[in-house]
C-alpha cells in the first residue's frame, strides 16, 4: 500500500493495517482522537514521531516538539501537516 492510498482506503481495509499506518489513516480521516489513541499505544520512535504529527494538527506545538525530540526528528510546523504526514506514511509504509 502507499500513502496515496492509505489516504483513501476504507475502514474496514484500514483496520487490517498495523497501529502506525492505522493511526495515519485516523489523522487523514479527521478522526483526531482515535489517532491520538492509537499513537499513545506504540512506545517506538515512529509512535513518537506519529504522535509528534498529531500534536501540530491539533495546535499544540510545545507538545509536538516534545514528541519530535523523543522521535529524533526534527520539528515541524502547521504549514507542513500534509509533507510530514506523506513523509511519515513513506516510512510507515515501506
Amino acid at each position: 500500500m502507499t500513502a496515496a492510498e492509505l489516504k483513501t482506503t476504507t475502514q474496514a481495509a484500514a483496520e487490517a493495517i498495523s497501529p502506525e499506518a492505522l493511526a495515519l489513516w485516523h489523522a487523514k480521516q479527521g478522526n483526531w482522537d482515535a489517532a491520538h489513541n492509537i499513537a499513545q499505544d506504540i512506545h517506538t520512535k515512529m509512535g513518537s514521531w506519529i504522535h509528534a504529527l498529531l500534536h501540530v494538527i491539533e495546535g499544540d506545538q510545545w507538545n509536538a516538539d516534545y514528541w519530535f525530540a523523543k522521535a529524533g526528528k526534527p520539528s515541524h510546523g502547521p504549514k507542513e501537516i500534509d509533507k510530514l504526514w506523506d513523509e511519515i506514511a513513506g516510512v510507515v509504509l515501506s
